[in-house]
């Protein structure tokens, strides 16, 4: 096993996306680090920069505007990253599915790694997706 692997099994950082979202999954995401959850327990953080990311958390519906520059983050984001769709909007299109300014459901953009389906999710479902894709790694 590689350093880089090794150091993605104890230290998972995130890198949130917010792509026209009501900000019901934006509240829940940052939820997970208060002390009532403490996401950081598990060596997961929440980083301003794509380039040090190990996770994309996508939250929101991906519209017109926002899909280049998602394909573009996600393009320079350090390789392997995982995608996380965190809300119904990302996984299914949710509301806005057949609107006239969606870019359409996150697996048709770029691929998928995990799953948070609800409306806003619970921080015990994006706590268990991210520490799954942790167990991956192994």
């Amino acid at each position: 096993m590689g350093f880089k692997e090794n150091a993605l099994k104890r230290s998972l950082w995130v890198f949130h996306f917010s792509g026209g979202s009501c900000n019901n999954c934006d509240i829940e995401l940052l939820d997970c680090l208060t002390p009532r959850y403490d996401l950081e327990r598990f060596g997961i953080e929440l980083v301003g920069s794509i380039r040090h990311a190990d996770i994309i958390a996508v939250t929101g519906i991906v519209n017109r505007q926002c899909k280049p520059r998602l394909e573009k983050i996600y393009k320079q984001a350090s390789k392997p990253v995982f995608v996380v769709a965190c809300g119904a909007c990302p996984c299914t299109g949710g509301i806005f599915k057949n609107s006239y300014h969606t870019a359409g459901p996150l697996d048709e953009i770029i691929p998928v790694d995990a799953y948070i389906p609800g409306c806003p999710p619970k921080p015990e479902a994006i706590i268990s997706a991210i520490v799954k894709l942790r167990n991956k790694l192994e």
